[in-house]
């Protein structure tokens, strides 16, 4: 039970239970993975630890969404081992732990995201890696093991559309099977798949939602098994 005064210092009463309640209001749920608003609980707690993204990584991007809802109508066969680039919070990374049970690294430039990704992660009930590293610094031995890359919102700066295209380069070289990058059609975002697709093939695809999430957007989709 916890206590608070309100305007005419009368003390209120509010119950475990209430609190929970009103916590679960701020949850929304999307192909099976959990994912919270910025008022829930859990994020509060974080952000009360004094935790600061600074490159954008402070709320879940809806063109994750567009990213989980393709490789669950579109699973790989290869889907052992994922890397989700520039996580932030990480949900589509989270989504494949806790749908597959693919062993999943989530990089973010960022080191602030990781405490936000891991309370949504313990929300799941999964477990991710944190890596922190620039698109740039990625190598194609740090690749080879590597299924599924995907990323969304990433290509959102002009100075992302070479370190991004030349991620998805090496990750071809390192036989990488899958990439996805998901972007609400941001210029920057055309520019790298236009010239991806140019030099590896691959397809541009619309995509919307329009659910309990609505989102509308594109994924460059490439196929490399």
């Amino acid at each position: 039970m916890h206590s608070s005064k309100n305007r005419l210092g009368r003390v209120k009463q509010t119950s475990s239970k209430s609190v929970r309640e009103s916590s679960d209001k701020l949850l929304r749920r999307f192909r099976g993975v959990t994912m919270p608003y910025s008022g829930h609980r859990v994020i509060r707690a974080v952000k009360r630890a004094g935790h600061e993204p600074s490159i954008h990584g402070t709320k879940l991007w809806k063109s994750s969404c567009l990213i989980i809802d393709y490789l669950k109508k579109n699973p790989p066969k290869r889907r052992d081992t994922v890397l989700d680039a520039g996580c932030g919070w990480g949900i589509t990374g989270i989504w494949c732990a806790k749908n597959w049970g693919s062993a999943v690294t989530s990089m973010d430039a960022d080191p602030a995201v990781f405490p936000y990704l891991k309370a949504v992660a313990k929300l799941n009930g999964v477990t991710t890696t944190p890596w922190v590293e620039r698109f740039e610094k990625v190598r194609k031995k740090d690749l080879e093991q590597t299924d599924i890359l995907f990323g969304g919102d990433i290509c959102f700066w002009d100075e992302l559309v070479r370190p991004v295209g030349k991620m998805i380069d090496r990750a071809i070289d390192a036989g990488v099977g899958t990439i996805v990058i998901g972007d609400p059609e941001r210029p920057t975002f055309h520019e790298m798949a236009e010239r991806a697709i140019n030099k590896h093939g691959g397809e541009l695809l619309d995509c919307r939602l329009s659910g309990t999430i609505k989102a509308t957007g594109a994924l460059l989709v490439i196929h490399n098994d």
